[in-house]
């Protein structure tokens, strides 16, 4: 495996992994030294930095993350989510046909190890709220800002 670290507006990403995909992209509050990109992890800061640029609303990245089929399951059902839109833990509990398993979801959720790639931001609670992110809420409210900003209305 292969590790790259970069900044961007929300902190340092280091992005893991090789030839076979991408297996995690984290992102800390710093202390970490930008580092020279692999090869096999180019295309991925070349993506990110395109999302944070507001050139890109979505990624083509081979992935390849370690969970139990459970949590791959989910994790396919958040790459559903359109760039822009929400969706509450709730609905992601039906979309993959259990409404009982919101907490196994929510759980799912934040065990994601693939930051922005894999949008778990863009699931809230069902009153609106920004629960549950494991970047930290401040993170989660700049990306969906960031993927919807308010536009200001004419006032003529």
């Amino acid at each position: 495996m292969e590790t790259a670290r970069v900044k961007t507006p929300l902190g340092f990403a280091t992005i893991i992994g090789d030839e076979n995909g991408i297996s995690s992209i984290t992102v800390s509050d710093g202390g970490l030294i930008p580092t020279l990109i692999p090869k096999a992890l180019q295309e991925a800061v070349t993506q990110l930095n395109e999302y944070f640029d507001g050139k890109r609303t979505d990624f083509t990245l081979e992935l390849n993350p370690e969970g139990t089929e459970f949590q791959q399951k989910v994790w396919s059902a958040l790459l559903e989510i359109p760039y822009g839109k929400t969706r509450t833990y709730l609905d992601q509990s039906k979309v993959l046909g259990d409404v009982k398993a919101i907490r196994a979801v929510a759980s799912a959720n934040g065990k994601n190890p693939l930051w922005i790639v894999v949008p778990c931001h863009r699931v809230i609670g069902s009153d609106g709220s920004l629960t549950g992110y494991a970047g930290g809420l401040w993170r989660k409210k700049w990306l969906l800002e960031h993927e919807n900003p308010t536009k200001q209305q004419s006032l003529f």
